[in-house]
């Protein structure tokens, strides 16, 4: 329940970026400076300092909800072919058990059946945002993955159930990209289809909820050309983490909060207050 003492958080969906990119030199050296600020901005934009983060990251899918229910997660360093420093960083958050538990009876009671990996260390779509957002790493984080099945109902669903976090003093965050084709990046060709899906999840995210959460459960359809163009078929997993905040924002209506222009594409990040 939400009191005077522990503000309603909103649900964000941030895009996480390319890999370490936040941490290494790139070409141009300052793609992904603007985005940098937008994660650095974020904690002053909250109501209150978050109790905890649930972070849904893209860069773990399950079958059935699986959470990193670690008193002290390891990293894991799921990415490839960058320098050797990168694999030297550290984010020293808690874990979040209770928070886990938590989790597991809302996901219960929604008809999931979810899992808790008291093994798996936090993924590049955790730690590299949280270490640019919240660089003290002094909030215990819950790690939520996707479904495998990537039905996109589903995972609005699964957001749907986690809704009363908001009000306990968690944060939602969805970790992902909003343009995600790997052979688009960095070609022009690609810049007005970005451009295009982008403009329409920022209507999306702005209608009442239940025009919204029907636009996003057949994005693939709804979006035109462009949604499948920029998330080609099965690889979508990079935007689903946008269903879940959006089903966890229940009435919260969204408002694209920041956009930018990477590697030839628009990415954006969205919030529900």
């Amino acid at each position: 329940m939400t009191t005077p003492s522990t503000p309603r958080q909103p649900t964000i969906f941030i895009p996480h970026g390319a890999g370490p990119c936040f941490f290494m030199d790139w070409n141009p050296a300052d793609a992904w400076d603007n985005t940098a600020a937008y994660l650095r901005g974020i904690p002053a934009s909250l109501p209150a300092k978050p109790k905890a983060i649930l972070l849904v990251t893209a860069h773990w899918l399950a079958p059935q909800p699986s959470m990193s229910s670690a008193a002290q997660p390891g990293m894991l360093f799921d990415y490839y072919g960058f320098p050797p420093h990168t694999y030297e960083l550290t984010y020293p958050a808690p874990g979040a058990p209770a928070l886990a538990d938590r989790v597991s009876g809302l996901l219960a009671g929604a008809g999931f059946a979810p899992q808790q990996d008291g093994a798996r260390g936090y993924d590049h779509g955790t730690f590299i945002p949280l270490k640019v957002a919240f660089p003290d790493a002094d909030i215990p984080v819950l790690q939520l993955s996707l479904l495998q099945s990537l039905d996109a109902a589903e995972h609005i669903r699964l957001g749907q159930a986690l809704a009363p976090l908001r009000g306990e003093g968690v944060l939602i965050v969805g970790s992902g990209m909003s343009y995600h084709h790997m052979r688009g990046y960095g070609d022009p060709r690609s810049t007005p289809v970005a451009a295009e899906f982008d403009r329409w999840l920022g209507e999306t995210v702005a209608l009442p909820a239940a025009e919204r959460n029907a636009r996003l459960a057949d994005w693939a359809t709804a979006s035109g050309p462009a949604g499948r163009l920029s998330h080609p078929p099965r690889a979508e997993e990079h935007l689903l983490p946008l269903h879940v905040v959006a089903g966890a924002a229940g009435d919260s209506r969204g408002a694209k909060v920041f956009t930018d222009r990477v590697m030839a594409v628009d990415i954006s990040a969205f919030r529900f207050d």
